[in-house]
């Protein structure tokens, strides 16, 4: 055969693998006859014998590109908006009244999809111009939600495919995708869209959100693989462990339109072939907050995935980005404080010394017996990393030290050096742990803590739920986290892997942090389980054991140009392990104990006098970038910017006879000041304007009083 009979056969089997009918004599014609007097390889026709589209055949060794205009040109004469090229190999296609170039797709749409998709073109409109609902989005002042809409409404007129949305746990990400599908499907730019979701318990959160937000639009959740999609239906909710065993089953135009939930983990290996599948224009969504790829302390797992998903979504920077600082500044998510406590063994930063005498050999099994002593055959006394504590090796002392201080800080507070007592808020809990054996561990021992605050003692206080897609799930963890969502108790939730992520429980009040992780993107999103808003609710507390807060520094800051979008590191095949039990003393160490303040923008500090001095600091530089002074004037002035620092807590107002005190008189003083700024008058009017940005205008923006500072954290 010729390359292009060759390749004719294998389109014709292009054509089977989506159900065309090539051989009742309307679907498919072969050689189409056209008004210029040529023939047109392939017709493609509706069941009433309507023309949908053309394909253009060409010879494996040709590139497609040769056929664009040929194919066009045969469109234009059958009155069509839809053109495929194909070589047996490829399938390009371009809808010509949208499209400046032809794209690769996976497979030739089929009858039903081209049919639907040339329906809805008849009959598009403007997104822009259709209302966005104000019950679904933008309510409550979320004017963000509104702006994120029209912004990828905009992108996608202008023909943009793929966009990327980053958007602060608990600010609704959810609502903002219902209203921006509403907007889509009354505009006729979607007639079936895809959520794609990574666990089940998220697919029925967004089922339950689509039902109360958009109930006049058909949507349903894929339970399980082998179901096959609802045709009829036009929301489907499917889980990626579904959608990679589906996906083949439909042709590439089966869904027009994909908004993938927590993006960054659902884009990487298996997964990305199955979203890549579809012709379809790719929303991504995600909660994890903007970091410069090349920061030196991000975790190289995050880097990569960083530099994967803005390459999936074809960016440099998410479409639109609303973050964790802005939500708290402006109202919509609650602040947080951190309480920091390690054990003795947990602080030691370079690994903690277990010597054999410490460990009584009599209490251990034959095989621990065996593995201790080969590992003491290299050395006593052994150096454990922190890190590997509940993965390697278990300090049963160290996990009752957590669950006895936890107790003990909600009882009484803690009191810091510096003689402020805050106290975190009783209420739901959420633990995060390492294992399934620590997670029951730890569930156990708070539940014996917290006896006496159970109506029965057949009542479970603190439970469990693991996922780590193997055969330590937890059957019924469903089940368990709706009673933790609805019902009194559990009070307490001990979660591997479950809650980390995706979770929405506004009553949480309190996150312990029993694992540690060098991922900032899975910090991120654990800390994110407790920024809701719920009535009475004013503020989270994060109890850190690990020290992992201060891994990753709980700085929401974003740098300049780039982010990070990522995905948890990959899960390795199960397989049982045995911890070592180290039968040794542990006990948090007293040294240890902070509260760490938290600003509005996320940053952390060790006191609110701290927080107080960067607060002026901050101030101090946005007004300054608003004025133009000379080199010898902003010299003068950075020394006044660290006088004000030094000195925040007891300073309302700069006035000019500090510069006469140590140690701005020993630049000069108040003469210097004045020869610098020209005369008297310039210099009051400088310090006058500067006192306004720096002390009035921060005060009014919420920054705390010099005089009123209470037990609870700067925000």
């Amino acid at each position: 055969m010729t390359n292009e009979a060759f390749a004719r056969v294998n389109i014709d089997q292009l054509l089977r693998d989506t159900d065309w009918k090539l051989t009742d004599g309307r679907s498919v014609r072969f050689e189409y006859p056209l008004d210029d007097g040529g023939k047109a390889d392939y017709a493609l026709f509706d069941r009433q014998g309507r023309a949908l589209a053309v394909l253009e055949a060409k010879s494996t060794s040709v590139n497609l590109s040769a056929g664009e205009a040929q194919g066009r040109r045969y469109a234009d004469q059958l009155d069509v908006p839809f053109v495929f090229l194909s070589n047996g190999e490829e399938v390009w296609f371009c809808d010509k009244e949208q499209d400046a170039h032809f794209r690769e797709v996976e497979t030739v749409f089929s009858q039903d999809d081209l049919v639907r998709r040339k329906a809805a073109k008849g009959i598009r409109r403007n997104p822009l111009d259709i209302p966005i609902d104000p019950r679904i989005a933008g309510g409550g002042g979320r004017s963000y939600q509104t702006a994120c809409i029209d912004i990828l409404c905009r992108e996608m007129v202008n023909g943009r495919r793929k966009m990327l949305v980053e958007m602060a746990t608990g600010t609704g990400k959810t609502r903002t995708a219902a209203a921006l599908l509403k907007r889509l499907f009354q505009a006729n730019w979607a007639t079936r869209a895809l959520f794609v979701v990574d666990r089940n318990q998220l697919a029925i959160q967004a089922e339950d959100a689509f039902a109360e937000c958009l109930p006049h639009l058909p949507c349903y959740r894929v339970p399980r693989i082998g179901r096959r999609f609802q045709d009829e239906k036009r929301i489907t909710i499917v889980t990626l462990q579904t959608l990679v065993n589906e996906y083949a089953n439909y042709s590439a135009g089966y869904f027009d339109l994909i908004v993938i939930d927590e993006c960054h983990r659902s884009i990487y290996g298996q997964w990305r072939r199955a979203l890549d599948h579809f012709d379809a224009v790719k929303i991504g969504l995600s909660a994890t907050p903007c970091v410069m790829q090349d920061d030196v302390d991000v975790d190289e797992e995050d880097r990569q995935a960083i530099r994967d998903t803005l390459r999936f979504f074809e960016v440099d920077r998410p479409t639109y980005s609303y973050s964790l600082a802005a939500a708290i500044a402006d109202g919509h998510l609650v602040p947080y404080e951190i309480y920091r406590a390690m054990t003795a063994r947990t602080a030691a930063t370079d690994g903690f010394p277990v010597a054999r005498a410490e460990i009584d050999w009599n209490a251990l099994d034959e095989a621990t017996r065996t593995e201790l002593e080969t590992l003491f055959a290299n050395g006593d006394p052994l150096i454990v990393d922190p890190t590997a504590l509940e993965r390697r090796f278990t300090i049963p002392e160290r996990n009752r030290a957590m669950v006895r201080e936890f107790r003990e800080v909600l009882e009484s507070g803690y009191t810091g050096p510096s003689g402020i007592r805050r106290a975190p808020d009783w209420g739901k809990t959420i633990v995060f742990a390492v294992t399934k054996r620590h997670a029951e561990t730890l569930a156990r021992l708070l539940d014996q803590e917290f006896a006496d605050k159970k109506p029965t003692p057949t009542i479970r206080y603190a439970d469990f739920v693991i996922s780590g897609l193997g055969p330590d799930d937890t059957v019924d963890a469903a089940a368990k986290i709706k009673r933790f969502k609805k019902e009194e108790y559990p009070q307490i939730l001990v979660s591997v892997n479950m809650l980390d992520t995706g979770f929405d429980c506004p009553e949480v009040r309190n996150l312990v942090m029993a694992r540690f992780t060098h991922s900032s993107i899975l910090y991120q999103q654990m800390r994110g389980r407790g920024t809701r808003l719920s009535p009475g609710k004013s503020r989270f507390t994060m109890f850190d054991f690990t020290g992992v807060t201060l891994r990753h520094g709980d700085d929401e800051m974003p740098g300049e140009g780039g982010v990070v979008v990522v995905h948890e590191p990959p899960g390795l095949p199960y397989r049982s392990r045995r911890l070592l039990t180290l039968d040794v003393h542990d006990e948090i160490d007293p040294n240890t104990r902070e509260w760490v303040t938290i600003d509005e923008t996320g940053r952390a500090f060790m006191d609110a006098d701290d927080a107080v001095a960067e607060a002026r600091g901050a101030a101090f530089e946005t007004w300054l970038s608003a004025e133009s002074f000379n080199s010898d004037q902003l010299r003068l002035l950075h020394l006044v910017k660290e006088q004000i620092k030094a000195n925040a807590v007891e300073l309302t107002g700069f006035e000019s006879w500090r510069f006469d005190m140590p140690p701005l008189s020993m630049n000069g003083g108040f003469e210097r000041a004045r020869a610098v700024f020209g005369d008297e008058a310039e210099l009051e009017r400088v310090l006058r304007d500067m006192n306004q940005g720096v002390f009035e205008d921060a005060s009014s923006s919420g920054m705390p009083e010099d005089k009123a500072r209470s037990d609870t954290s700067a925000t």
